[in-house]
């Protein structure tokens, strides 16, 4: 017998070699119809693996974002053998689940697939998984393996069983069609029920420019057809939402080939938005006890040397900057924390001096691969809201708790309402991945979960997500299409301190290393307004927006006096324009709320006699006639309703 501990604790004891669907019909029929994967001591397995001793068992239905992975990476096999069937002679590479839905990358050697052909794959694939193929994982030996492909002629396989170790190598079969996989599968083709396949792209074999690009195909697939209009349904809207729709639509930046992609350029309006958030967040830090620094662009290769992040990104950041001097190089600053550490070193501390609390608007650079660049969520050049605390460990755990506070300050005043946390801990199995002792590492990983739950977060913890010099509490929001983006991060580090030998004098006169608290409540100026955008629709709080009110002129011949109107809303320190273009009210309407500024404000023939404007705002039309000084008070009250001070 085995015991099988639930989620819920309860402890069930089962015969040697039961089913993770055994289980589920124990625990009852209806439920077991609906469980679709399974992991068994944190390890994924397939529902109708035989589970041969004690475990902790956790069964997962659609409705579960591990029952979906096991959906759509089963998908992926569903398309794949689709597209050996379509289309002969094709190599299949990889094909994984992703955050909404899968892909599978294949090299088309002869054939030619394009966006019309999408059509005729998915009525395959829906063939396919009406005939309810069962998936079947099975062990295989390295030369097994490798004497398979190599019959297939299939280099991209060969290349990925080579690097796995005998003994860990799995296939998965289901109707005539196999393929190499780690497992984390449905239980049978017909559970997908409704496939849609989204579009063609390329990509590099294993992300590398310099290898063969192969084709991409990108699906998502569900169990009920309805569930995938309403999808579709998402999309569209998503469509309207996109943050590089509006951002061009609202005048708020842009690209351009000759400067460079991922290279965002801020037009006036998206410059003012950015400089009203940072003035937002300068005003929380002052009171909460930061200080301003600034540090330069560049910095010598030494110190990302000396900080680790040359070994682990050195890789992946742009090539050094040479100067006349052989000896000298520097690089783009991809990190702000190195320059901060560098500060806190400039003099000496005494125990009485902390926390010192360094905060800057820094800018970084990293070299993204050109096919992973998104609008502004990523880009090769971005903005951190970054601040670094060195304080004593016993500082450590109010430190910690002080910054969530001030993250969620931050998210509150913004609308983010519906955010997740996530808790990231090293890979106990990959030591090599991480600098430091592990008793720095314990130490930090305890305080993060310690104040996470002192907080009262509802956060969940990640294995293996950890940054490299120390764990990290990551607050992650969903964009317009539902994917997660992290954003604010907090992160703990006894590394840092250790490879600068960071130093303050203790109150026993000896010298001791302070801990360094990295946090960016925005995470970066640019995926923060770009996850704004899409949440908003670019319906900013009225505190924030770029423009606050349009005045509108029936004629030219009322100019004079939408400019004493300008003139007074300024002096209330309301941000307004006047259009006294030569169109009709009606056109400038349409466009202002096109633009979508809060209020209008109309004048004519009676306002001017009456002293007054007459008032719509977006989105509701007309709210009435009143004075200057009225609509000056309507605006602050919002304003003042809708933001409130940073309590420490």
């Amino acid at each position: 017998m085995i015991a099988i501990t639930l989620p819920d604790g309860n402890v069930k004891q089962f015969e040697t070699g039961i089913t993770p669907m055994e289980v589920a019909k124990s625990i009852s029929e209806g439920f077991a119809r609906n469980v679709i994967s399974a992991s068994f001591n944190d390890e994924t397995v397939e529902v109708y693996s035989q589970l041969t001793k004690d475990g902790n068992l956790v069964l997962y239905t659609w409705k579960d974002d591990k029952g979906k992975q096991a959906f759509w990476h089963s998908s992926a096999h569903i398309l794949a053998q689709a597209l050996e069937e379509l289309f002969p002679g094709i190599k299949l590479t990889i094909g994984p689940a992703i955050e909404n839905g899968f892909y599978y990358d294949i090299d088309l050697m002869e054939n030619t697939l394009s966006e019309k052909d999408l059509k005729s794959i998915e009525d395959k694939m829906l063939e396919i998984a009406r005939g309810k193929h069962e998936f079947t994982k099975r062990k295989s030996s390295k030369t097994e393996a490798l004497n398979f492909y190599k019959k297939q002629k299939n280099e991209y396989k060969v290349e990925l069983i080579e690097n796995l170790e005998d003994g860990t190598i799995t296939f998965c079969d289901h109707d005539t069609f196999t393929d190499l996989c780690r497992g984390g599968h449905i239980p049978n083709t017909g559970i997908v029920k409704a496939v849609k396949l989204m579009s063609i792209a390329g990509a590099y074999w294993r992300g590398d420019e310099n290898n063969k690009q192969l084709t991409r195909i990108y699906g998502i697939s569900f169990p009920k057809q309805k569930e995938l209009n309403e999808y579709l349904e998402l999309i569209e809207e998503a469509k309207k939402r996109d943050h590089r729709k509006l951002g061009k639509e609202l005048e708020l930046f842009t690209f351009s080939k000759k400067v460079g992609q991922g290279l965002p350029l801020w037009l006036p309006k998206g410059a003012a938005l950015r400089e009203r958030l940072e003035n937002f967040l300068k005003k929380a830090q002052k009171k909460a006890g930061y200080d301003m620094v600034i540090t330069p662009h560049i910095g010598l290769k030494e110190l990302y040397v000396t900080s680790g992040h040359y070994a682990k990104y050195g890789k992946d950041s742009f090539q050094p900057i040479k100067t006349p001097n052989n000896d000298e190089e520097f690089l783009l600053k991809p990190m702000n924390c190195p320059h901060h550490c560098e500060i806190f070193k400039s003099k000496p501390w005494s125990y009485k001096d902390l926390p010192q609390r360094y905060a800057e608007f820094g800018t970084v650079y990293r070299y993204e691969q050109s096919g992973e660049l998104h609008g502004l969520i990523r880009v090769r050049s971005f903005t951190q809201d970054d601040a670094h605390i060195f304080c004593t460990p016993e500082q450590l755990d109010q430190e910690f708790k002080n910054v969530i506070d001030l993250v969620l300050y931050v998210f509150g005043s913004l609308g983010f309402e519906d955010f997740t946390t996530q808790i990231s801990l090293r890979d106990p199995d990959k030591p090599e991945n991480y600098i430091g002792s592990i008793e720095n590492w314990d130490k930090a990983e305890k305080a993060i979960i310690n104040a996470s739950k002192e907080k009262g977060l509802n956060f969940t913890i990640i294995k293996g997500e950890a940054a490299f010099y120390g764990p990290k509490l990551d607050f992650m929001v969903k964009d317009a299409l539902g994917r997660s983006w992290q954003l604010g991060t907090i992160q703990v580090d006894y590394n840092a301190p250790e490879r600068f030998k960071l130093e303050y004098k203790g109150s026993d006169n000896k010298m001791h290393r302070p801990v360094m608290i990295h946090r960016a409540p925005f995470g970066s100026m640019e995926r923060f307004i770009a996850i704004l955008l899409e949440r908003t629709g670019g319906n900013f709080p009225l505190w924030l927006i770029p423009d606050q009110v349009s005045i509108l002129c029936l004629s030219e011949k009322y100019e004079k006096y939408a400019q004493k109107v300008l003139n007074l809303l300024e002096n209330n320190e309301i941000r307004a324009l006047v259009d006294n273009r030569n169109e009709t009210i009606g056109k400038k309407i349409r466009e202002t709320e096109m633009k979508k500024i809060p209020y209008m404000l109309i004048v004519g023939k009676q306002e001017e006699k009456n002293d007054t404007v007459s008032v719509r705002k977006h989105g509701k039309g007309d709210i009435g006639e009143m004075t200057v000084e009225e609509f000056s008070q309507l605006i602050n009250k919002e304003i003042e309703t809708n933001t409130k001070e940073f309590d420490v």
